[in-house]
């Protein structure tokens, strides 16, 4: 398999230059350049296979031979380790909980396949890579938990101050280690555009061996089609017909990730947009026009970005055909009241408890089906909702319980450098420490 740059002034590479690269030396993306179609069979067995074997099939045309088959069973087989239970919440409505794993967040996926493979690559490096990344909320302790301890990565996560709860600010604070906190004073907007702007420096890159571990990069990316396996399947086995998906979506890598499983062949009916406030996709599925917005503040912060990185694969998916797109994907953007109000309102009449995130799904996939009503819903939970009490809690009005592996993470001293968001202050931390 080869990957090219969406901006396409630059080389081909493999699977594994893409992902020690993170972004292409033109700035632009990486894309597969065949997009591969699963096997015959493949879709009726998936009910039936192991989360692993389902791993490797997905994910081994992507990797190519960059990594031996052996050892790429097992980085499949550690990175689903955990489940990923389909739970009815309504008559129609099916929730894939993504946060069974070490971070309570669905991002586990991405950050643990990335990292073992990023640890089988750098083995014989002479000198550390640096994963250079910015967080919205979830990604950065995805990172920073796959990467904790693995000899010759370091880990620098950048995240805007005051913009993500307790619990993500904890996970990406507290660990110490290989891993640095930078704290932006700003919005995640300017935490990415620092991050692009540091792969752009070959000054800088020349000290330092930077990747990126957000949803930039291929290896992050692609192993998120594995859960749309699952989940889409277990519904279709028990309802007899392919679901219409709601992702919760702010850079729209996950979102992006299903498609691209659509196209290899997992029966899919529709897909939902669900976005917050920051609404640039849902304008763009309404009117054909795209047009990057100043990212706001919500209470589902992870979804808080007004220009999404991924938007752009999306585009490319499709080869930029509007009408397609627009037949397949609908575009929702839901307030922060109706947020609150949709878990309410979940957890008043099913005792399932929403977060944030899932609570924008939960309320644009029960909007689409009362238009659709011989559908069935499936929507992403993406994260744990104790990682949200000042939105969860007031709405459900009780606590929610703190899992044991979290309490003593929150006991821990915070460890974080404030940062302005100005690219030499970036440039400045990345030089001196390197």
């Amino acid at each position: 398999m080869r990957y090219y740059s969406l901006s396409r002034q630059a080389d081909t590479v493999d699977f594994r230059a893409a992902t020690v690269a993170g972004q292409a030396p033109d700035g632009g993306l990486y894309f597969p350049a065949a997009i591969p179609r699963f096997t015959p069979g493949f879709v009726e067995r998936l009910p039936h296979l192991d989360a692993g074997e389902v791993a490797y099939t997905v994910l081994a045309p992507y990797v190519g031979g960059t990594i031996p088959e052996l050892e790429l069973r097992r980085i499949c087989a550690e990175t689903v380790n955990f489940p990923f239970p389909v739970v009815p919440v309504t008559d129609h409505i099916r929730a894939l909980e993504l946060f069974h794993g070490p971070t309570l967040a669905f991002k586990d996926v991405g950050a643990r396949f990335m990292s073992r493979c990023l640890g089988y690559f750098s083995r014989h490096e002479t000198r550390p890579l640096t994963v250079l990344v910015a967080t919205s909320g979830d990604t950065g302790g995805a990172v920073a938990s796959g990467f904790l301890g693995v000899p010759g990565v370091e880990v620098v996560v950048l995240y805007p101050a005051g913009r993500v709860s307790p619990v993500q600010e904890q996970q990406l604070t507290a660990l110490g280690q290989n891993i640095t906190a930078l704290e932006v004073n700003g919005n995640f907007d300017d935490c990415q555009r620092l991050v692009k702007q540091a792969f752009r420096d070959e000054a800088l890159r020349s000290r330092r061996h930077l990747t990126s571990a957000n949803s930039i990069n291929v290896a992050r990316w692609l192993p998120q089609q594995v859960y749309y396996c699952y989940g889409a399947a277990q519904v279709r086995a028990t309802t007899g017909q392919p679901p219409v998906v709601a992702v919760p979506s702010g850079n729209f890598g996950n979102l992006c990730a299903g498609l691209l499983a659509y196209v290899s062949g997992l029966p899919v009916a529709h897909f939902i947009a669900a976005c917050n406030a920051n609404a640039a996709v849902p304008a763009y599925l309404a009117t054909g026009q795209y047009a990057a917005r100043p990212a706001v503040p919500t209470l589902s912060n992870a979804m808080d970005v007004g220009d999404p990185s991924n938007f752009g694969r999306i585009l490319e998916l499709f080869r930029h055909d509007y009408p397609v797109i627009r037949e397949l994907l609908t575009g929702y953007s839901v307030s922060d009241e109706e947020t609150s109000a949709t878990i309410r309102r979940v957890h008043a009449r099913t005792g399932y408890v929403l977060d944030p995130h899932g609570a924008v799904a939960f309320f644009a996939l029960d909007d689409y089906l009362r238009r659709h009503p011989q559908a069935q819903g499936l929507l992403l939970e993406t994260a744990h909702p104790v990682k949200f009490p000042a939105a969860v809690e007031p709405a459900i009005g009780e606590p929610v319980p703190v899992p044991t592996e979290l309490q003593e993470l929150m006991r821990q001293p915070k460890r974080s450098i404030l940062l302005e968001p100005e690219y030499e202050a970036l440039r400045a931390y990345l030089l001196e420490t390197a």
